[in-house]
């Protein structure tokens, strides 16, 4: 990679007008002024944004977006299988026309006013089925909403179904015995990735115009990297949840868009302090107007890339995503090779700890012969990993874990972001459920192919997914972007900056109508 001499001040981070000027004539990142004329003649081209525009100026009725987001699930969805537990047509095209009327009569519920939207099937959806991916929960119907998805609808979205994960969301491949697999959508002989495969693929095939998460083990950042879209892994408590509120502090819900502006504005709809979950954020992300795409110049980025040979990665992820990378040099960014001062088979050892203990709230199901027949072999392994484990392992794991943020917090001392490869493989085969191995390299458990997406996890940091290209299979890739525990606009302005700079996200999939 191309490297530059080490300068000792850290940057800070720009707002100055220049970059300001320079980022509003952009066409991605400036407001939208629309017309039928400019509009896509695609209803589901248009990036989330766009349509939210077009459906506020009425250039588009809710029910024709309704409509025509019904006719390509109905066409690519047997191919694909992102969508699940699809709510019935005429419903929805019902519910679209009370959209219609409301924005009539000046009633206008948000930026999602009558858009069509997926949650992941591991979060509740008053009305509608979760399974979470298992028999155990098969035609189990949802009485609630959990607390971000109230945040959506009350920004007008219409509910059309799930997205499809794995069982309980364990593992990056997702595939389950009740919703069968999720394909990816630039190869549908591959596999999506993982937990929010649904999301990621269903988006990238414009079944959906955007598309909501949750990322334990990368669960934003895996499947966006394998589909080419943006996923976005929030400060731990940006987006607030119920639930276990104080112990439990793996995983959070978190946005992906076709693009950064889509992203950020779910994010804004889903952020924000809320008293059921009292370690939730109280700062606020600002609306996506106050967002400015980050001056490139003097930006230092620090390349951990594979922990300096520790991980196993498949040839050409690296160079793929040093490729990608080192294309910011020639705006100015200052990239140097680092790695934190921390032993990394201690915070794999912390990792398999914390995981383990927070299975053990599925133990019930695990105890009862019925269920537990139900569950696939990792799902049962998780929880067997959290059987007599002493108080004083999970003591030290979470002291391990703030060595690892103090580590972390030390190369945020020198650079502004930090970036690695989102996984140590491209997407593999739909009918393999895990590489065993990588690069000759045997992978000892059915998790550890992604290890790469730990240290974000247990810093709690903003992470952030951007394609750095593809393959010559036509593979894609991408790449994480961590900042600082709060800084979400900054890791996000710079993800701005980075697409303005790159045109991976303008290479879309040539779908495959079902045989």
């Amino acid at each position: 990679m191309n490297r530059q001499p080490h300068r000792t001040s850290r940057r800070s981070f720009l707002r100055s007008s220049a970059c300001i000027g320079t980022a509003l004539t952009l066409p991605l990142l400036r407001p939208h002024v629309l017309s039928a004329q400019t509009l896509p003649s695609d209803i589901t081209a248009m990036s989330a944004s766009q349509l939210s525009a077009a459906i506020r100026e009425r250039h588009v009725s809710c029910r024709e977006v309704m409509r025509a987001y019904l006719e390509r699930i109905e066409r690519y969805n047997p191919t694909y299988n992102a969508i699940v537990s699809r709510v019935p047509d005429d419903e929805l095209l019902t519910q679209a026309e009370r959209a219609d009327a409301a924005l009539a009569r000046g009633d206008y519920w948000g930026w999602m006013h009558g858009m069509p939207h997926a949650v992941k099937n591991l979060s509740n959806v008053r009305g509608l089925e979760t399974t979470h991916g298992s028999p155990i929960y098969a035609g189990n119907i949802a009485s609630t909403d959990t607390l971000f998805v109230e945040r959506l609808r009350a920004a007008g979205a219409i509910f059309i179904g799930k997205t499809n994960t794995p069982e309980f969301g364990w593992g990056s491949q997702s595939y389950n015995p009740v919703h069968g697999t999720t394909k990816n959508a630039y190869d549908p002989d591959l596999t999506s990735g993982g937990s929010s495969g649904g999301a990621a693929t269903g988006m990238a095939t414009q079944m959906l115009p955007i598309a909501d998460g949750s990322d334990m083990m990368g669960s934003l950042r895996n499947p966006a990297g394998f589909n080419n879209v943006i996923g976005f892994r929030p400060s731990q408590g940006r987006v607030p949840r119920t639930g276990d509120v104080f112990y439990t502090q793996l995983s959070t819900h978190g946005p992906m868009g076709r693009n950064v502006e889509d992203t950020i504005r779910l994010l804004h709809t889903m952020a924000g302090y809320d008293a059921r979950a009292p370690m939730s954020l109280r700062d606020e992300i600002p609306p996506y107007s106050e967002f400015r795409a980050e001056d490139l110049a003097n930006v230092r980025i620090g390349w951990i890339g594979d922990y300096r040979g520790y991980l196993a990665t498949e040839p050409g992820v690296m160079a793929l995503c040093e490729r990608g990378i080192d294309a910011l040099t020639e705006h100015g960014a200052i990239i140097e090779d680092c790695t934190p001062d921390y032993d990394m088979d201690r915070l794999w050892q912390t990792w398999l700890t914390l995981r383990h203990w927070s299975a053990g709230r599925d133990k019930a199901l695990y105890d009862n012969p019925q269920t537990r027949k139900l569950l696939k072999p990792e799902a049962a392994w998780e929880i067997e990993g959290s059987f007599d484990m002493p108080a004083s392992q999970v003591a030290e794991a979470a002291v391990a874990r703030s060595e690892w943020h103090t580590a972390l917090n030390a190369l945020f001392e020198r650079y502004d972001v930090l970036v690695l490869p989102t996984a140590q493989v491209f997407p593999f085969p739909a009918d393999v459920h895990w590489p065993t191995e990588i690069d000759g390299r045997a992978m000892d458990t059915y998790h550890r192919w992604m290890e790469v997406v730990i240290g974000g996890s247990l810093g709690a940091v903003p992470v952030v997914n951007v394609p750095v290209g593809f393959d010559d299979r036509g593979r894609p890739m991408g790449v994480q972007v961590m900042g600082p525990v709060g800084h979400d606009q900054e890791v996000l302005e710079f993800a701005m900056a980075y697409e303005r700079v790159t045109d991976y996200l303008n290479r879309r999939p040539s779908l495959v109508d079902p045989a």
